[in-house]
């Protein structure tokens, strides 16, 4: 399969013009949202390249390595909004904290992270929200919005930080 993505690479190396883009977001924005094979968040969100900085990881949950992130974004290239997509039937859902102990098991390790799972879609994104609005890496921290991406209609559906 890395074989494929290597030679689709090549083929798009031909083509390819440098943008003269810097590293900042034309958008200021930085987007943190799961990993699922099924978003493609630059058509889902009207995207160009260099709009935005997107971080992704199994649930789009806010971890540390997500704070590390973006404070990287805010504090030198520039980000001023965070957007915080979950979405309608993400496997998380479907895990327990468990799940590390199966790998203790499996491996005679017990892995450093957290798994991140939750059952409430719009209650997490809500932590995620709060984890953002709290850190005190971050300079700003006013705009932080988050959203459930429905998988099936493509929509996109606010949640109320309350």
């Amino acid at each position: 399969m890395t074989g494929r993505l290597v030679e689709a690479n090549r083929r798009y190396a031909e083509a390819f013009t440098d943008p003269g883009m810097d590293a900042r977001p034309v958008l200021h924005v930085a987007v943190v949202a799961c990993m699922d094979a099924r978003i493609d968040l630059h058509k889902a969100l009207g995207l160009q390249l260099g709009d935005c900085h997107t971080i992704r990881n199994a649930g789009g949950v806010v971890t540390d390595d997500v704070i590390r992130s973006l404070t990287i974004s805010q504090r030198k290239l520039g980000t001023r909004s965070v957007v915080l997509i979950h979405h309608t039937g993400c496997g998380l859902e479907s895990l327990t904290e468990d799940f590390r102990t199966e790998l203790e098991m499996e491996v005679g390790q017990r892995p450093a992270w957290a798994v991140e799972a939750f059952q409430d879609a719009d209650q997490d994104v809500r932590q995620s929200m709060q984890r953002v609005r709290t850190s005190p890496f971050l300079l700003h921290t006013d705009d932080v919005r988050g959203f459930v991406f429905d998988v099936r209609t493509g929509l996109l559906r606010e949640v109320d930080p309350a």
